[in-house]
């Protein structure tokens, strides 16, 4: 049992930020996200003895965090934010905040098709075949939507930052 317990808190250590990135990206809401990635930890502390393969954990995890956003935006629709509203985005880059903005509304504006592999490439840092097996559909399928995606926000925001803003770091 300690051996779980020390199983359990590295996977919260190493992918809770990340996980609550990815959930803040999809919710646009701080204390929602909080929410949905403590219950994505307590129903992985449920289901840890499922997970086979400890690399691919942080793919079991987000599997687990978008059923779990699905389920709560299936019990509560979700409401668009007046800009006003909207908190000052979190960004490594150094990008001011009227930018951090634009772009994260310009995201929150593609069909969920095409933002959901684009998030999980730039925050997630998830290769394409890993994108198509997290989503359940094919690699060609996620470089199409996150090229498309791509091509969309930089018609969005016309600028040509665009592209070095959705860079992911390596």
């Amino acid at each position: 049992m300690a051996n779980k317990h020390l199983e359990f808190e590295a996977l919260v250590h190493a992918y809770s930020v990340d996980l609550y990135r990815y959930a803040y990206w999809l919710c646009k809401e701080k204390s929602l996200a909080e929410d949905i990635v403590q219950e994505t930890f307590v129903r992985a502390w449920k289901a840890l003895d499922k997970l086979k393969d400890a690399k691919a954990a942080k793919a079991w995890l987000i599997t687990i965090m978008r059923r779990e956003m699905a389920r709560h935006f299936k019990k509560y629709p979700a409401v668009d934010l007046p800009l006003d509203e909207v908190e000052d985005i979190q960004n490594e880059e150094g990008l001011d905040s009227v930018s951090s903005i634009a772009l994260h509304q310009a995201i929150a504006t593609l069909p969920a098709e095409y933002c959901e592999p684009l998030l999980l490439q730039v925050l997630g840092g998830y290769s394409c075949n890993e994108i198509a097996e997290i989503l359940n559909i094919n690699p060609g399928a996620v470089m199409t939507r996150t090229f498309r995606a791509r091509q969309k926000l930089h018609r969005l925001l016309g600028d040509e930052q665009t592209e070095l803003r959705l860079v992911r770091n390596k």
